[in-house]
Order: structure tokens, then C-alpha cells, then sequence
């Protein structure tokens, strides 16, 4: 059964609150905020990030996306509203040392394109509170052959992205994985789309009901 979902890439009130106080919303629920990735065009200013997640997020999960984190972004963010941190190219030892010095949950996003890549989670697999398999495609939305994961333990708590669309939800029925979605639910502008949102929750809700 699918474990839960994360919606990523949230950029604006409107959204954001829409999210919060949906109706139909799984047990574990998380929103992701792009926070030092400018080169995606969900990508969120301090100043403008800072206001948009300082809101009552309920029994939501508030999760800072970051690329390769600076010491400087890192204390920037420290005491913002953040419960994990979702950590791409960060090696196993620098992830110990975030999450030891900001005390924060931990998902550790392995890149795929074969199925030498899904190996690393081992790296990851003690010390990361989630393990993420995502494509190398970062902010485009990318898909990755999701059959590489077939071998991957059911005890290990694990998150899969990659261009995954709402028609796919189906066939997560029985799996064992959280859900992390985000360009399936954005307009041909990029903008997040209040109705595929509405209909990404809804599925998920009528699967694991």
C-alpha cells in the first residue's frame, strides 16, 4: 500500500493553503519547497520562502529541498519551518554532520539511471530518515526505469519520483513506497494547477482508503 505522498515544488499561498486544508488528505502527507536550486523554476527566494511556510502546516510535513548545501544556506535556514531536509549530491559523511548539528529528519535522494546507481542507498540506508529515488534529471521532471528497484528491502523507508503522473497511482497499490510528485500537477506554464492537485489527492485517498 502506498505509504504516503509528498507534493514538491510548492511556490505560492494560494497552493500551499489549498494543499493544507484539502479534504481528502493521506495519513503522511509532505510539501517540498525548492530552496537553493535556482535553476528550477520552482526555486523560492529566502525572504519569499520564509513567509510562505511560517503558517499553521497541521499535521503536515514542511520539507527543504536543497542541492549540495552550503554551510551559508544551511544556517540561513536553520530555524525556519522545516522538518526534514531532502539532500541531493551530499555525501554519507556530510549528511551524519547535518543531521546531527540541525536536528533535523533526513531524506537522502539517490539519482538513478541504472541499476548500479539504486546501490548507493546502502550508503545512505542507517542514517537517513528516508531514502528518495529520483531521476538524474533533477528539476525536469525525468523519468528512470522504476523495475531497478525491484531488489530494494521492504523494511527500507523509501520515496520514488521521476516524472510520475497522477494515471500512474494505480499501479503503486501494493507498493510500499511513498509517492513524490510534482510536474504531473503543474499547468503547461509550470504553474501548480489546483484542479490535478485535487484530482493527484483524491486518487490517493480513494487507493489507500
Amino acid at each position: 500500500m502506498i505509504k504516503g505522498v509528498k507534493i514538491c515544488g510548492i511556490s505560492d499561498p494560494k497552493t500551499l493553503n489549498y494543499i493544507i486544508n484539502h479534504p481528502s488528505q493521506p495519513k503522511i502527507l509532505m510539501i517540498g519547497f525548492i530552496t537553493n536550486w535556482k535553476a528550477s523554476r520552482r526555486f523560492v527566494e529566502f525572504e519569499k520562502l520564509k513567509e510562505l511556510i511560517d503558517v499553521d502546516k497541521k499535521q503536515i510535513n514542511f520539507t527543504s529541498v536543497l542541492v549540495s548545501p552550503t554551510d551559508a544556506i544551511l544556517e540561513k535556514i536553520k530555524d525556519l519551518n522545516f522538518d526534514y531536509y531532502q539532500l541531493y549530491d551530499v555525501s554519507p559523511e556530510r549528511t551524519i554532520e547535518i543531521k546531527n548539528k540541525y536536528k533535523v529528519k533526513i531524506i537522502s535522494a539517490i539519482t538513478v539511471s541504472d541499476k548500479k546507481d539504486v546501490e548507493k542507498y546502502k550508503n545512505y540506508s542507517e542514517i537517513s530518515d528516508i531514502i528518495l529515488f529520483d531521476s538524474k534529471g533533477y528539476h525536469k521532471s525525468e523519468s528512470f526505469d522504476h523495475s531497478h528497484l525491484n531488489d530494494i528491502p521492504s523494511s527500507l523507508n523509501k520515496m520514488i519520483a521521476g516524472n510520475i503522473q497522477i494515471e500512474d497511482i494505480p499501479n503503486f497499490k501494493n507498493s510500499d513506497y511513498m509517492i513524490d510528485i510534482s510536474g504531473a500537477l503543474e499547468d503547461d506554464s509550470g504553474k501548480k494547477d489546483i484542479k490535478k492537485i485535487d484530482k493527484f489527492l483524491n486518487t490517493v485517498h480513494n487507493i489507500i482508503a
